[in-house]
C-alpha cells in the first residue's frame, strides 16, 4: 500500500463529507512522532475559502477521521493541524498483508504505466570508463529497477559516444603507430595510447589534421576498411565495458550509440528547416531561441545558438539528440524519456527539448541532473592521478572491495576464510553505490572511503550487516523465513514504531519512481535499519513464547525482505553472513 496516498484520500473524503467541498488534505508526516503519525494541514486553505477560523474547521475534519479504522486518535492542534496516531490493531494486519505478499512486499504497480527510455551511463568508444562516470550509471541503473517495479515499461539505453572526430584520428594514428598485437591484448590501452599520440600530433601538424578529418568522412560515407576499424574500436571497447557493468552487476536493453542515427541526421536539419525552427547563418544551420516570440525566458536570453549543422557539413550531438527523440518515439513508441546526465548539461537538455516540443513531439522529457563527486579537498575528484593517468572505475572497484576486505577483518566476521573475498566484493562494490545513492542526487558529495565502507551509520555495510543480523536469528532458531506468518501483534513500543516505518516502504518507493529521486530509497532504508536495531535490542525474538514469539519472528522476517528488496532496487546485494 501507499500509506500515505492511502491516508490523504481518506481525509479529502472527510473533507467532502463535512464541509461540502474537494479540498486537498495535504496530509504529511509528522516531523515529531509525539505529535502523531502524519498531519491534516488543510483548514488553512479552507479557512480562506470559507471565512472560518481554521480550528473551527479542522474539529469535524478531525471527529470525522476518528471513525476511520486506520485511525486511533485524531486531535486539533495549533493554528488548525489535524495529528493523526495510526492504530496498531490496524498496523498488524496491513503488515500481515505485505507478509503474505511475497511478490511485491504490499507494493502496488502503477494505475498507468508508461513507455520509458532511461538513458544513462554512456561513456565513450576507445576509452575506459573513469570514474567521471560512476554517477549516471549508478543513478541510471537505480531508476530503471525502481521504475521497473512500480511497473512501467522501461528500456535501459546506453547511449554511446561512439561516432565524431575521435575516429578520424583514431584511424591515421593506428595506420601510423598502432599495433595488431597490442589491440588484440589489451585494446582500450592501446588505444588510448595512439589516440594520445594523434591528438598532439594534430595540434601542431595540419596536414595530419586534415588526414584524420578526411578519413572520418570516408567513414562516414561508408568506407569499407574505415568502417571495419571503427567495428574492431567498438567491439574491443564493449569487452572492457562488459567488464566493468558485470562488476557493478548494471544491464542495458539497447547499446544505441551516436552511429545508429547518422543516416537520420540530414533528414533532421532538412526538417528543421523547412519548420522554420532552424536557419542557416554564416555557413552553419542554427537554432535562436532569442528570435523566437514565445521561447521560455531563460533561452530568449542566451545569444548562443543551438547548432545541429556546422558550416563544414559536420553534425554534432545536438542534431544526434534530436534524432535520438524522434527515434525512440517512432521505434518504441515512447511515452517518457529520462536522460541521466550531469548538471552542467543542463542548458542543452532544455534547448533539445524546446527543439523536439517544436516539431511536435508529445513524450514526456526529463533531465535528470546530479552533482559532482568531491574529494577530500573539496574539489571535483579527480579523473586523472599526479601522473596524468586516468583513474579508471575498475581501479576504484579494485579499492572499494580491497577496503572492505580489511574493514570486515577489522570488524571480526563471522566466514570461513574461503568466502570472506566475494562477501567483500559484494560489500565493497554496494558501499560505492549506497554511498552514492543515499546523497540527493542533485547535491555534490565528499568521496569518503572511511565513511563509505563503515559498519555504523548510514553506509550500505551497515544495511548489508543489519540483513545478515536478522538472518543469523532465522538460523540460530532453525527457522525458515519463507514459513513465517504472523499474526503481527504490536505491543511494546519499539514494535510499534519499526511497524510505523515497515509501513511507509510502497510509499517510499513509489516517491523514488516519481521524482527520480534513489535516496528516498536509502533514507527509509536507514530509518527501517535503525527502527529494527530499537526492536532487537529491546525485543527477545527467539526468547520469547507462543503468539508473541510467531508475532515477532513475522516482524523480522519482514523487515529482511524489505532491506533485501529496498537494497535491490539501488542495485545493491545482500549477504547472509557477515
Amino acid at each position: 500500500m501507499r500509506i500515505e496516498a492511502f491516508l490523504d484520500e481518506a481525509a479529502a473524503q472527510a473533507i467532502r463529507e463535512v464541509h461540502g467541498v474537494d479540498q486537498p488534505a495535504l496530509l504529511r508526516p509528522t516531523q515529531d512522532p509525539k505529535l502523531g503519525d502524519y498531519q491534516i494541514n488543510a483548514a488553512m486553505p479552507l479557512s480562506k475559502a470559507l471565512s472560518r477560523p481554521p480550528r473551527e474547521l479542522a474539529a469535524p475534519i478531525a471527529e470525522r477521521m476518528r471513525a476511520h479504522p486506520a485511525v486511533a486518535e485524531a486531535e486539533v492542534a495549533g493554528p488548525g493541524f489535524v495529528n493523526l496516531r495510526l492504530d496498531d490493531g490496524w498496523l498488524g494486519r496491513e503488515l500481515d498483508r505485505q507478509l503474505a505478499d511475497r511478490e511485491r512486499d504490499g507494493v502496488p504497480a502503477v494505475e498507468a504505466p508508461k513507455k520509458t527510455v532511461v538513458d544513462f551511463s554512456s561513456p565513450n568508444i576507445a576509452k575506459q570508463m573513469h570514474v567521471g562516470h560512476l554517477r549516471s550509471t549508478i543513478i541510471g541503473d537505480a531508476i530503471v529497477r525502481i521504475l521497473r517495479f512500480v511497473g512501467h515499461d522501461v528500456i535501459g539505453d546506453n547511449h554511446l559516444g561512439d561516432w565524431g572526430t575521435q575516429f578520424g584520428l583514431l584511424i591515421v594514428g593506428m595506420r601510423e603507430w598502432g599495433s595488431d598485437e597490442a589491440l588484440g591484448e589489451s585494446p582500450i590501452v592501446e588505444l588510448e595510447r595512439v589516440y594520445k599520440l594523434a591528438s598532439e600530433r594534430a595540434k601542431d601538424d595540419e596536414a595530419f589534421a586534415e588526414r584524420a578529418r578526411a578519413e572520418l568522412a570516408k567513414l562516414q560515407a561508408g568506407d569499407p576498411e574505415n568502417t571495419a576499424l571503427w567495428q574492431r574500436f567498438v567491439a574491443a571497447t564493449r569487452v572492457a565495458l562488459d567488464e566493468v557493468y558485470a562488476r557493478l552487476g548494471v544491464t542495458f536493453d539497447e547499446w544505441l550509440g551516436e552511429s545508429a542515427y547518422h543516416d537520420m541526421l540530414p533528414g533532421v536539419v532538412e526538417r528543421l528547416l523547412a519548420e522554420g525552427i532552424a536557419r542557416e547563418d554564416q555557413g552553419a544551420i542554427c537554432v535562436f531561441f532569442n528570435e523566437w516570440d514565445d521561447a521560455p525566458a531563460d533561452l530568449k536570453k542566451q545569444k548562443e545558438p543551438f547548432i545541429v549543422r556546422k558550416k563544414d557539413g559536420a553534425f554534432l550531438y545536438s542534431t544526434t539528440d534530436v534524432a535520438t527523440v524522434l527515434y525512440r518515439e517512432e521505434r518504441f513508441g515512447t511515452e517518457k524519456s529520462i536522460y541521466v546526465v550531469d548538471m552542467r548539461q543542463s542548458l542543452h537538455f532544455k534547448q533539445l527539448f524546446v527543439v523536439v516540443r517544436r516539431l511536435g513531439v508529445d513524450m514526456e522529457l526529463e533531465h535528470v541532473g546530479f552533482g559532482t563527486v568531491l574529494g577530500p579537498d573539496n574539489k571535483p575528484l579527480r579523473t586523472r592521478d599526479a601522473s596524468g593517468n586516468v583513474i579508471t572505475l575498475a581501479s576504484l572497484l579494485d579499492e572499494a572491495e580491497q577496503r572492505a576486505q580489511a574493514r570486515m577483518l577489522e570488524e571480526g566476521v563471522d566466514l570461513p576464510a574461503d568466502q570472506i573475498p566475494e562477501v567483500a566484493r559484494v560489500v565493497g562494490i554496494g558501499a560505492v553505490k549506497y554511498a552514492d545513492l543515499r546523497q540527493n542526487r542533485t547535491s555534490d558529495y565528499q568521496f569518503d572511503w572511511d565513511k563509505m565502507v563503515s559498519f555504523k551509520g548510514n553506509a550500505g555495510p551497515y544495511m548489508q550487516y543489519a540483513y545478515a543480523r536478522i538472518q543469523s536469528i532465522f538460523r540460530k532458531g532453525e527457522v525458515d523465513p519463507g514459513s513465517v506468518g504472523g499474526p503481527i501483534r504490536l505491543e511494546a513500543p519499539a514494535e510499534a514504531a519499526l511497524a510505523r516505518q515497515l509501513v511507509r516502504f510502497g510509499e517510499q518507493v513509489h516517491q523514488a519512481a516519481e521524482s527520480s529521486l534513489p535516496h528516498l530509497v536509502t533514507d527509509h532504508l536507514y530509518g527501517l535499519a535503525r527502527a529494527y536495531s530499537a526492536f532487537y535490542e529491546s525485543c527477545p525474538v527467539l526468547r520469547s513464547e507462543g503468539a508473541v514469539r510467531d508475532s515477532r519472528l513475522a516482524l523480522a522476517a519482514l523487515t529482511g525482505r524489505q532491506l533485501r528488496r529496498g537494497l535491490g532496487l539501488l542495485g545493491i546485494g545482500v549477504v547472509d553472513r557477515m
